[in-house]
């Protein structure tokens, strides 16, 4: 009987310390406007950040602490170089919505979360949606 209590205990620590490894995932989500959602430009993106910090670029590089970026292509191969300008918008004002104004269609967004000094953290920390501009 004994022996059998002995396996479950180590399956209830493993469960405790996975729980607190996603509990402490560092997290960027889209919240504005949903994944899949059909807008009217200028749209507005709003993105919610856990387990981090969003502040000014010019506060400089902190870790768990960053700005947002929304890129309209794929993420950056080489996570350890500044994000580029085309095809980015860098939110070093530290806030966590942006108006950008998109042409009809549809439209990929890809909110990046990067340093002060606009290198994304490693592994990135990021969101996708796809969204349908009326």
């Amino acid at each position: 009987m004994r022996l059998m209590k002995f396996p479950a205990a180590i399956i209830f620590c493993w469960f405790l310390l996975q729980t607190q490894s996603f509990a402490d995932e560092k997290r960027v989500t889209i919240i504005e406007p949903q994944n899949g959602a059909t807008v009217k430009s200028p749209v507005k993106v709003c993105m919610n950040a856990k387990n981090l910090i969003v502040e000014p670029a010019k506060m400089g590089v902190n870790e768990g602490k960053g700005h947002h970026h929304i890129l309209f292509t794929s993420l950056p191969t080489d996570l350890s170089m500044p994000l580029g300008k085309k095809h980015i918008i860098h939110m070093g004002h530290g806030k966590a919505c942006q108006i950008i104004e998109l042409a009809p269609g549809q439209h990929g967004l890809t909110a990046l979360f990067a340093y002060g000094n606009h290198v994304p953290y490693n592994p990135p920390v990021y969101d996708k949606i796809l969204i349908r501009v009326e």
